[in-house]
């Protein structure tokens, strides 16, 4: 990639970031297709987003993407938010124009990646209930979006952090509009987990929980849960194969990896911000997410 003065400047916002892949994925692809665009991580926290958002418009950024801490802060600086975004309160991609960050180019591709991820493997979500662990913005875009696309129940279980408070008020937005229904449940209720896991036929880990340094560790702990008909689906893609993922596939529960998430978010993204189609079957194979 030789970068000239005709490029435009798409960003990652995100700490920690140094761990992504998201601009090795990104600058591969904008290479490929010869667009003038280059993407580039930025360790930006909650306290300097403000700044950061300030900089995306004095500096004429394309756009950016948002990762933790930032999700459900972003959306405090949108102009205007995409449905989805507002029933997950939460947003990972910016796209700006001229200075203006519209709703329709402002969503969560965190939920159509990993919905589309589980699609992918012939999978149909109308009708089905989901698990979903954790209530951080990754875990309710994948929640808002599993809403819009057909399934009838979500069982969010969260541990009572400070995310507990937005899980509840992200439950009555679900609730309020969508024919989807999202019952908030306590993590560390054991039975009550087993339960909702015996009568679902996702579960999807939306946590931290099994990411290097926590890479040891798994949101089961009673590996009897899981059985051969339930899908388990995860965001964590380093390590690619997190012990969930490794415990589900010894049970015969058919996966769907961290790769997936990432892939297809990075694909929603590309799209929003060159208006091209996302080169994936290359980024696939050069990657090595086959």
């Amino acid at each position: 990639m030789e970068v000239t003065a005709k490029y435009e400047l798409i960003g990652l916002m995100a700490y920690p970031i140094r761990h992504s892949l998201s601009p090795t994925m990104q600058n591969r692809a904008l290479d490929k297709l010869g667009l003038p665009y280059c993407y580039m991580a930025f360790e930006v926290d909650n306290a300097s987003f403000p700044d950061a958002i300030k900089g995306l418009r004095a500096l004429k950024m394309r756009g950016s993407g948002v990762s933790m801490p930032n999700k459900q802060l972003a959306i405090q600086f949108m102009d205007e938010l995409a449905p989805a975004a507002k029933l997950a309160g939460a947003i990972n991609t910016i796209v700006n124009d001229n200075g203006y960050l519209k709703g329709y180019q402002t969503v969560n591709t965190d939920g159509t990646g990993h919905i589309r991820a589980i699609k992918e493997t012939g999978f149909d979500v109308k009708g089905k209930t989901m698990v979903l662990v954790g209530a951080g913005g990754a875990a309710t875009a994948i929640g808002a979006q599993a809403a819009v696309e057909g399934f009838k129940e979500i069982k969010l279980f969260n541990r009572k952090d400070e995310f507990w408070e937005g899980a509840h008020a992200f439950a009555k937005r679900v609730n309020d509009n969508s024919d989807c229904r999202v019952t908030v449940c306590d993590l560390d209720d054991e039975k009550l987990f087993g339960d909702a896991i015996a009568g679902a036929d996702v579960l999807t880990n939306a946590t931290k929980v099994g990411m290097k340094p926590l890479h040891e560790l798994s949101v089961i702990k009673d590996v009897s849960m899981l059985r051969p008909d339930l899908l388990v689906s995860e965001c964590v893609y380093n390590p690619h194969i997190t012990k969930l993922l490794e415990q589900a596939q010894a049970a015969g529960c058919k996966t769907v990896d961290g790769y997936g998430m990432l892939l297809w978010q990075g694909y929603e993204q590309f799209k929003l911000w060159t208006g091209e189609d996302f080169p994936i079957e290359y980024i696939r194979e050069s990657m090595g997410f086959k």
